[in-house]
């Protein structure tokens, strides 16, 4: 969950990572060059050997992916099919992933954030919009509300109602909304349309992959270890997340070589 902790699946341990870099297969969009996926993630014990660092722009500072074809229309059916069959990730959610690695990876390459770091996130969060029996619909969005709990207080950070309950249906706390658990006063800031349906909806994939993709490559570059675990804890401030979304990471990595 972004800026908290309280994402749907329990994140209590505290574990010290050693990052080593680890590069998926690329992502192949229609009609314009093969842009690389796969970001730095981390796991113990493996050499590693660090990309430079680079700058990272303001979100949104470029371009933004929509208007124009929807997103599953610009990236490679075959590329699609095989990196799902391998994963076992949705199609729905990994066309999300794929586009936002390539919007993000054209307004700021330095980042070098990939399609698995955000594919890490999303199984953690959500289960790729699975959770409790949810799943995406052809237009990305979950066929039920996924909602974390309340930001009480309880063990949890305690953040009050920002959003009068339009996104989280909670008038007195806010909470984690959609696959990628954005709270709603961070979604106010990073929120993104990459559907081009002109509505940043932290419900819809689309929209919510591309928030966290800029998210995180606000911290800075992802192109060494120590960038990369910083990304993440700005995501959720865990070690033991930031070991979950690494491990998680590095699997749909290894599967797709």
């Amino acid at each position: 969950m972004i800026a908290g902790s309280a994402a749907l699946v329990g994140v209590v341990a505290v574990v010290a990572v050693v990052a080593a870099l680890v590069s998926a297969s690329r992502v192949e969009p229609r009609g314009e060059p093969v842009t690389r996926a796969g970001s730095p993630v981390a796991a113990p014990g493996v050499p590693i050997e660090a990309p430079p660092h680079g700058d990272v722009g303001e979100p949104g500072s470029t371009v933004d992916a929509a208007p124009g074809p929807a997103p599953a229309a610009r990236i490679d059916a075959d590329w699609l099919a095989r990196t799902a069959r391998a994963t076992e990730i949705p199609t729905r959610a990994l066309v999300a992933y794929a586009w936002a690695d390539l919007v993000v990876s054209r307004e700021t390459p330095a980042c070098g954030i990939g399609w698995n770091t955000l594919a890490g996130i999303g199984a953690i969060e959500s289960d790729h919009g699975r959770h409790d029996g949810t799943g995406l619909d052809e237009n990305g969005y979950p066929s039920a509300p996924i909602r974390g709990r309340a930001l009480d207080g309880d063990g949890v950070m305690a953040i009050a109602d920002t959003d009068g309950g339009a996104w989280d249906g909670d008038t007195v706390w806010d909470r984690a909304v959609g696959p990628m658990q954005f709270i709603p006063e961070t979604w106010r800031r990073w929120g993104a349309d990459a559907s081009g349906d002109g509505v940043a909806d932290p419900n819809q994939i689309d929209d919510a992959a591309l928030a966290a993709a800029r998210y995180l490559c606000a911290s800075g570059s992802m192109q060494d270890p120590a960038g990369w675990r910083q990304a993440i804890l700005r995501y959720n401030d865990l070690d033991q997340y930031v070991a979950d979304v690494a491990r998680t990471a590095n699997r749909y990595a290894d599967q797709t070589r």
